[in-house]
């Protein structure tokens, strides 16, 4: 069987893997980076983001330079009302004040009178150092308190993700008339100010707020993993402390009953809150997800986290969140494709495929924990799935690439052989590839030549194509038993046959089996060719007969000759004298199909066939003579197909045949 020219093949292979690289890398990444465009995978980056802030380490204490003075459920059901009479709260304001806070927050509405005390509140609101809230829409949200001065106000509104989490902080807010201060941009301010730290415009970026050397660059909507979120006014990313160490707090009665520490309140920023759940001012982090208790953070806490990302990132200690350009973002993201595809197409094994790709992926990870230790938020989420798209696509297409090819290779070589010579070639494919040949392997196998007697004499009476399909249809049945009875057809030689039985592998039949099989193909090629003589016979058209050789013996299998031809081959004396066998003494023919098997044969299947002992011949090319037996039947009754068991068959209890009366081709009569 040819084979085509394999010159060249590992260059071209490794063009084409190549090629599927790169055309795998731009297919998976042009529709993820489009859907990443149109914040289709935006949640998966928030996820990782979220992910993120909880492995990061946590701050290991509290920020010593804020307290919070919470009002909890027990101080409201001590007041017996709410909201807190604007008396109580005056107290209280008071009482922080003489123990001489920075500065002390109030993130309570007193935009309306809650008597009694509304004079006693404006007097302590009055104070320099007292900053009040608003929201950013008066119209619809709620106003300053009256009479404090606008420099001493500050927004409380805090911007939500689509997913109800916090992870944003507005500094400041743009209305018809004027720009807005947060609450917690006004109470940082207030506290550094006194200490040399005042809000400028950047040099180094017109526009931009700067504190010491913080520079604060806006949010934009495609910052990090955000692609679609809402940057109106001038935000950054919320840079968490652990939700056990924000701030130190007390109870909003201890104030008034004067049971806290005044060093825990002097120098200090005071906020003043409320964190009773029944007042539902409390709002999902990151955080949210990994605590079973209190897993929504109450406003006033919210408040004091990004009061201390302010001072942390004014005075060098926690630096603010950066964030790569968008060609960056997609070089990065194109580049972890690109590695997917490599990972998919140079692995082949499933183990080495899942270890490449979980050592990937967890380099990709630790790459992004580790910029986000340095608060530098990377996409995660949209590389990863993309590096496992992209070997996903590799793998499936190569699965299916194989797929083809087997089916290729078994219908291309199906045709000339069998599908165990094409099995073989499929495996051994690798080594055809490499060195353009199969490596040969030793075994001992039944060979089975079968050739038409007298078919020159019977070609000069038809015409080329009448010739063909006689032909055709005879070896159709020949090839048929073959491969019925496991054997592969090794080749055509014109108007014969030559099968193997026992090749490519041995595995699975013993030898004694493939011998069997052999001889029980004979008997049902003759079965079959008296049939076909029948129906001729009815039609007026001659007889055909054939002759059949069968040797058992050791061979080697492989592939024979060069570079420029090549095919798959079975060489050794035994098929030599399997040859022999089927064209010894041509012009005997005691029957219509003479089966001539050899000693080697006949030892495997003893008892088993009714056969005519020939004796030892002289075979042509042979100077060792060989013991000769003619087949005759099977004394089963029929000759089916192997199907791998001796079902207990006892050779020695069946009778070898003696030489018959009326045999024709004695060992005395046949001659080479």
């Amino acid at each position: 069987m040819p084979f085509p020219d394999l010159t060249g093949i590992p260059a071209v292979a490794i063009a084409m893997r190549g090629a599927l690289v790169s055309f795998t890398t731009i297919a998976v990444a042009l529709p993820l980076l489009g859907m990443r465009h149109l914040g289709g995978l935006e949640p998966l980056e928030i996820a990782a983001f979220d992910q993120l802030v909880r492995l990061k380490p946590a701050e290991p204490n509290s920020d010593p330079r804020i307290l919070v003075v919470e009002i909890g459920e027990r101080d409201i059901d001590k007041q017996k009302r709410w909201p807190i009479s604007d008396r109580v709260v005056a107290q209280v304001l008071s009482k922080l004040q003489a123990a001489k806070p920075a500065v002390i927050g109030l993130d309570l509405y007193r935009n309306l009178p809650v008597e009694p005390g509304q004079k006693e509140l404006a007097a302590q609101l009055a104070q320099p150092n007292a900053i009040a809230i608003q929201n950013i829409d008066t119209r619809t949200g709620t106003a300053a308190p009256p009479k404090v001065p606008p420099e001493r106000i500050g927004f409380n509104d805090v911007a939500i993700d689509w997913d109800n989490v916090v992870r944003r902080n507005v500094l400041f807010a743009e209305t018809e008339t004027d720009v807005l201060y947060s609450f917690s941009l006004r109470l940082a301010l207030a506290y550094l100010e006194p200490r040399g730290i005042a809000l400028q415009e950047s040099a180094s970026y017109p526009g931009a707020p700067q504190l010491s050397k913080a520079v604060f660059l806006p949010l934009t909507e495609t910052s990090g993993g955000y692609q679609k979120v809402e940057a109106a006014g001038y935000q950054i990313l919320l840079n968490y402390r652990s939700p056990n160490h924000i701030a130190k707090q007390v109870s909003f009665s201890d104030i008034l009953d004067g049971k806290v520490d005044p060093s825990w309140v002097k120098d200090k920023i005071v906020l003043i809150g409320s964190t009773a759940p029944s007042l539902k001012d409390i709002f999902a982090t990151p955080y949210s997800p990994s605590l079973r208790e209190n897993s929504k953070m109450p406003g006033v806490l919210l408040h004091a986290q990004m009061v201390s990302q302010l001072l942390d990132a004014a005075t060098g200690k926690r630096p603010l969140f950066w964030f790569w350009s968008d060609s960056i973002e997609i070089l990065w993201i194109v580049g972890w494709i690109f590695m997917g595809s490599l990972v998919g197409r140079i692995t082949s094994h499933p183990v080495a495929l899942i270890t490449g790709t979980a050592t990937s992926l967890l380099v990709l990870s630790g790459s992004c924990f580790y910029l986000f230790t340095t608060n530098g938020w990377v996409p995660l989420a949209t590389p990863a799935l993309g590096f496992v798209l992209a070997a996903g696509t590799i793998v499936s297409y190569r699965s299916y690439e194989a797929l083809q090819k087997h089916k290729i290779v078994f219908t291309l070589l199906g045709q000339n052989t069998s599908p165990q010579i094409a099995q073989a070639l499929w495996r051994g494919r690798k080594h055809l590839i490499e060195s353009g040949k199969l490596p040969g392997i030793s075994l001992i196998a039944t060979m089975l030549f079968a050739d038409i007697r007298d078919f020159s004499t019977i070609s000069e009476q038809m015409t080329p194509e009448a010739l063909l399909i006689w032909l055709n249809e005879i070896l159709e049945i020949v090839t048929q038993e073959v491969i019925r009875h496991h054997g592969i057809v090794n080749k055509f030689t014109g108007d014969g046959i030559m099968a193997v039985f026992g090749v490519p592998t041995t595995h699975l039949r013993t030898v004694d089996e493939d011998a069997k099989a052999a001889v029980d193909c004979a008997l049902a090629i003759s079965d079959r060719l008296e049939q076909m003589n029948r129906n001729r016979q009815s039609k007026g058209l001659a007889v055909v007969q054939m002759r059949i050789g069968i040797f058992t013996g050791p061979v080697v299998a492989g592939s024979l000759g060069g570079k420029d031809r090549l095919e798959y081959g079975v060489i050794g004396d035994s098929v030599n004298i399997a040859a022999r066998l089927e064209s010894y003494n041509k012009d005997c023919q005691p029957t219509n199909c003479r089966i001539l098997i050899g000693d080697t044969t006949w030892k495997p299947i003893e008892g088993q066939f009714e056969v005519e002992d020939l004796g030892e011949l002289v075979l042509k090319g042979k100077q060792q003579k060989v013991k000769v037996y003619r087949v005759l039947k099977s004394l089963r009754g029929k000759h089916p197909p192997l199907n791998g068991s001796r079902n207990g068959l006892n050779s020695k209890s069946l009778p070898i045949s003696t030489p018959s009366q009326n045999l024709q081709g004695t060992g005395n009569i046949l001659k080479e």
